[in-house]
């Protein structure tokens, strides 16, 4: 079984680049020229680049390595799909038939596309079942009676915006909702909020009811602890079984320093 890789920007790409190789899997990967860290031709000797709206390209990239699944992973910024991409022939085609232009409708029609031509979409997580965390406490300290209580608040108005397929987070202080994620991204959103309110603040980062986990997948890491202590975030809470941890240990660990809360449900 061959496997391929549409890779977009940051670890992502780098850590199923690395899992398949652990499981002894063959991949090819399609790098986005716009998007993908150039250091992961390090890694293979089966790539080819790619630009954002080369939808045939890369398409016959994978019929020429005879990859029948493909893994979307990595970000592709909304902004450069929407205003900077000069599409081919068949991105057009899939661009003039979306009913909305959101990413489950987008990504939804690229994976149809690539089914048409026998290669199958799969889980991004495939090779990375072990940086999902399980339910429960994951630091040393637990959220406090106010942080629960803005978990709590944070869970209801997540799950209503996630039917609306606009961004995973967040941000609450005092029951009170401070910033919502548009297309600038996690760490950004964290980043706003503490400009709004600094300190006491509780991040709810959380999957979609029904999350496609082939595509979108919730991602958090230590930039995440990083944009949280600077922002005076002092409690994240993320999805058990459908969050994507990128070095979990290192992420943990200097949530502890910081006496940040991570608890998944």
């Amino acid at each position: 079984m061959k496997f391929g890789l549409i890779a977009g920007n940051g670890k992502f790409p780098f850590m199923v680049v690395e899992g398949a190789r652990k499981s002894g899997a063959q991949m090819a990967v399609a790098a986005i020229r716009e998007e993908t860290d150039p250091a992961i031709e390090q890694l293979t000797d089966r790539i080819k680049w790619v630009g954002i709206g080369q939808l045939g390209k890369m398409i016959r990239f994978f019929k020429e390595e005879g990859v029948d699944r493909a893994i979307m992973a990595g970000q592709v910024k909304h902004v450069q799909i929407f205003s900077r991409a000069v599409p081919d022939a068949r991105m057009l085609k899939v661009l003039l038939k979306l009913p909305r232009r959101n990413t489950d409708s987008l990504i939804g029609a690229i994976a149809s596309e690539l089914q048409s031509e026998g290669i199958e979409l799969i889980d991004s997580t495939y090779f990375l079942q072990d940086h999902l965390p399980k339910g429960g406490n994951l630091t040393r300290r637990q959220p406090d009676g106010r942080e629960r209580e803005d978990i709590e608040y944070g869970l209801e108005i997540a799950r209503e915006i996630a039917l609306l397929d606009l961004g995973q987070t967040i941000v609450v202080r005092g029951k009170a909702c401070v910033a919502i994620e548009a297309m600038e991204g996690t760490d950004e959103t964290i980043r706003r909020a503490g400009k709004l309110v600094h300190r006491r603040l509780t991040v709810v980062k959380l999957a979609k009811p029904n999350q496609d986990m082939r595509f979108d997948v919730p991602v958090v890491g230590v930039p995440t602890i990083e944009a949280m202590n600077e922002a005076g975030a002092t409690c994240l809470c993320i999805t058990a079984g459908k969050t994507l941890m990128f070095d979990p240990d290192e992420m943990i660990h200097l949530a502890n320093e910081k006496k940040i809360a991570i608890v998944a449900v």
